[in-house]
């Protein structure tokens, strides 16, 4: 009990964080694996999974309404994400790990740079006319990013945060309202291989994924209070989260 009491608490957090700026398996995912370290790796990413989705979807519900979603650029994302995360998940085994985080890092310290010397950066959204190339710019960013969730994972929503913001002028607000129908799409394509699989330890996951969508209401609506500038300050503060533990994990 007081182990499970541990890991609600951790995934409250997850949630809180995720529903702002994304990043909440850097708290999840690592707390399953130190408290739980006699069950199998699959089905601890499962039972993050169902936790995840849970409540990433109660975040997205939570942005309806409050937040503009240009669904016309989201919607293409989100289904191209869903379908490229399966080849994603599928090429895990032929691609080294080992590889990925150094890649992972370099790019993630150039959005942090980039975030940071521009001051303007997602402060403002400034609506485009929604043509043929932004559709299909959105497609091959869900695609990419669904292809690199089911790969690899961490600084999936930090990512389309970033490339909502660059390539849309949408504001922070708007760029982290958008990702969570992505990252939903890219959760669900996951689940649909590990739940059949029965890799989801449920007397965990769904204690964890009420808790996760507690702090999900809870970290979107303090996004919306709070608005751009204290997302920005987050969505900063995450990826220097990132570049440390990626960082970490090249040295161990």
């Amino acid at each position: 009990m007081l182990t499970l009491a541990m890991l609600c608490g951790f995934a409250f957090c997850a949630g809180l964080i995720d529903a702002a700026v994304g990043g909440g398996g850097l708290i999840q995912i690592p707390a399953l694996f130190n408290l739980l370290p006699g069950v199998p790796s699959a089905t601890l990413l499962g039972s993050n999974k169902l936790a995840s989705a849970c409540g990433t979807s109660l975040a997205a519900r939570t942005f309806i309404g409050r937040v503009r979603v240009p669904w016309s650029l989201v919607l293409p994302a989100a289904i191209s994400a869903f379908a490229m995360a399966f080849l994603g998940a599928a090429a895990v085994s032929s691609v080294p790990q080992t590889l990925m985080r150094p890649l992972v890092l370099v790019l993630i310290v150039l959005m942090a740079i980039y975030t940071f010397r521009k001051k303007d950066f997602g402060q403002l959204a400034r609506p485009r006319t929604v043509g043929t190339r932004e559709r299909v710019l959105s497609v091959l960013i869900g695609g990419g990013i669904g292809f690199y969730d089911g790969l690899f994972g961490p600084g999936t929503g930090s990512f389309l945060i970033f490339l909502f913001v660059r390539c849309f002028a949408f504001d922070f607000l708007q760029a982290s309202a958008a990702s969570k129908f992505v990252n939903l799409a890219t959760n669900i394509a996951a689940l649909s291989f590990f739940v059949p699989a029965g890799k989801v330890l449920y007397g965990v996951a769904l204690p964890m994924a009420a808790c996760n969508m507690l702090g999900a209401v809870a970290g979107s609506r303090l996004a919306m209070r709070r608005g751009t500038g204290f997302v920005r300050g987050l969505f900063l503060g995450l990826l220097l989260l990132l570049i440390v533990k990626l960082g970490y994990d090249m040295l161990k």
